[in-house]
């Protein structure tokens, strides 16, 4: 899913940016911090997270205090960001998922190891060919208000989120495989053909092939339950007061002030959500001096405080978790908007960004350079032998010499557009366009838009958006979730207008073949031939560094958003 850069909160005004991008870059102090975050570090997380089962946080503008803690409330208190949406049918962004997979939940979710395990469906088969799954229900879910879950729930919520009436951009992604979903979506079909509800916990989805990651997919929140009662009775407005099946209930939202979960008592599966409330503070000041002044529980740690948290010496440093994410943040190129309709182009701005000076003077090292588009953690694929487009300032004017521009005076005026509030521009993406001017004497402007409105923009079929700075965070883990879903010429989540026959013939294949060895084999094909292609700059694959209050029990920090504030506790 779509994702902001995790440093949103560093937004600092800029001086000198190009300049400092010239120096020698200065390590952190820290014995060892680089080394940390290298590929390693997310498989020794897998490898202890617990065996049970169970993508950004942007900090608003100071508007006014934080809420008091209640006396005698085991309450976390986090740091959180407006989401653009809490219905799980249009959920497309990792802010809106952080909130609705603890409010809402589905047939199947992913433990804290990443492996699909059951949730409301407490087992399934699987038909021989592959294609037919049969869901058995557990008896025991209930939604919030204690209304009974039933197969229906899960019908109607595949219904709506393919009815085109309800505008979802994600159903055609996440359930286009169900046989009819399109048809439906397309408006050729008053029902989804592929789902149907045998009893009230039976449940029978058929998809159109064999497809060995389908089973993931269901843990994207366009399938999870919905009650047909709430959604209806509540209009455009019924996420106000959802009725939903996860860990914890919405208690309150105060828009761009606060949201407040509270533990659902009626929730069906181990381990019971342990804290009363979580609050989720969305303005106040800075985080960091909220989490000093106690106000918060845990905070993500800004540039500007890296230094002292990564320091042994410093108190801090006991309190610091470093959390490899399954992301990688990117410049994307709209192929059918010149310049970058021309691949010579395309390519040679991936060779004229020398992104490993960025990753050590502006992130500090305290990210890895993305030479691929799939994190090199990712559970079974192994990319590390694919060839990028590293930096080369000769080989960039050699390809604009070659491609039909010629030179850049040739050039259409450039723009870089990429989220905010219209404040000071993020101080990578500042290094990006004064390197660009500075090797290839281009000149970028840079244009920013608030994140639910660069949502829509840009997953429009005519995206107007000529450049744009964004991040993906991984769904499932699985690398058809970045290739196919990203770069298939028909995929919707394909914002660039990047086509190739070869690509998409790759990818069609990938998708059936059920020889493991062989279908990771096909994506690094894929994978190898759409960087030589250039649709993408990729940046960094995102690392976040957080702190945690000692008394905070359980506390994950996983690689992608899965549910998991029902193994937080507070012993204080």
């Amino acid at each position: 899913m779509e994702t902001q850069g995790s440093r949103k909160w560093l937004i600092i005004a800029v001086v000198g940016i190009v300049a400092c991008l010239g120096l020698t870059c200065v390590g952190l102090g820290a014995a060892g911090l680089a080394a940390t975050v290298g590929p390693g570090l997310l498989e020794r997380w897998r490898a202890e997270a617990p065996a049970a089962a169970p993508t950004e946080v942007e900090v608003a503008e100071p508007t006014q205090a934080p809420p008091a803690r209640e006396v005698g409330v085991a309450a976390l208190a986090l740091p959180g960001a407006e989401p653009p949406t809490l219905d799980p049918s249009l959920c497309q962004d990792a802010t809106s998922a952080r909130y609705i997979v603890e409010i809402f939940s589905g047939l199947v979710t992913l433990d804290r190891a990443l492996n699909v395990v059951p949730d409301i469906a407490e087992k399934w088969e699987v038909s021989e060919e592959g294609t037919v799954y049969t869901f058995r229900l557990r008896e025991d879910a209930k939604f919030h208000d204690g209304k009974a879950v039933t197969a229906d729930s899960f019908k109607y919520a595949i219904e709506r989120a393919c009815d085109p009436r309800t505008g979802s951009v994600v159903a055609d992604t996440y359930l286009g495989d169900i046989v009819g979903a399109r048809a439906k979506l397309r408006g050729q079909a008053d029902e989804v053909e592929g789902v149907e509800v045998l009893d009230d916990h039976a449940l029978r989805i058929t998809i159109d092939a064999p497809k060995p990651y389908f089973l993931a997919k269901l843990t994207h929140s366009t399938a999870f339950a919905l009650d047909r009662e709430n959604v209806e009775r509540g209009g455009r407005t019924w996420t106000d007061h959802p009725n939903g099946t996860g860990p914890f209930r919405l208690a309150e939202h105060r828009l761009g002030e606060r949201i407040v979960l509270e533990r659902n008592p009626h929730y069906y599966r181990e381990p019971r959500p342990q804290v009363e409330r979580v609050v989720f503070i969305l303005a106040g000041g800075s985080a960091m001096t909220m989490y000093e002044n106690g106000e918060l529980d845990a905070v993500p740690v800004g540039l500007t405080d890296i230094e002292r948290a990564t320091d042994p010496a410093n108190p801090l440093n006991k309190e610091l978790t470093i959390a490899p994410t399954l992301s990688t943040f990117y410049l994307g190129f709209n192929v059918t908007q010149p310049p970058f309709d021309d691949p010579k182009v395309r390519q040679a701005f991936c060779y004229a960004l020398d992104r490993q000076k960025i990753v050590d003077v502006i992130y500090k090292k305290t990210v890895a350079v993305a030479w691929t588009i799939v994190p090199p953690d990712m559970p079974g694929y192994d990319n590390s032998d694919l060839e990028p487009l590293k930096f080369d300032l000769e080989k960039a004017k050699e390809l604009i010499a070659e491609s039909k521009y010629e030179d850049v005076s040739n050039f259409p005026e450039i723009t870089l557009y990429t989220t905010g509030a219209g404040g000071a521009t993020s101080r990578v993406i500042e290094g990006i366009v004064g390197m660009y001017e500075q090797n290839l004497g281009i000149r970028a402007a840079i244009e920013q838009t608030e994140w639910a409105t660069f949502l829509v923009e840009i997953s429009r079929p005519d995206n107007p958006y000529q450049m744009y700075s964004l991040g993906w965070i991984a769904d499932y883990p699985d690398p058809q979730n970045f290739l196919d879903i990203l770069f298939h010429s028909e995929s919707l989540d394909n914002h660039m207008g990047y086509s190739s026959p070869e690509v998409d013939k790759l990818l069609e294949e990938a998708r059936t073949e059920q020889d493991h060895d062989r279908r990771m084999e096909l994506y690094r094909q894929a994978e190898q031939t759409i960087l030589e292609d250039a649709p993408w700059v990729p940046l960094h694959y995102d690392v976040e560094y957080w702190l945690t209050k000692p008394y905070v029990k359980g506390m994950i920090y996983p690689p992608m958003i899965i549910p998991h504030l029902q193994y937080v506790s507070i012993e204080r």
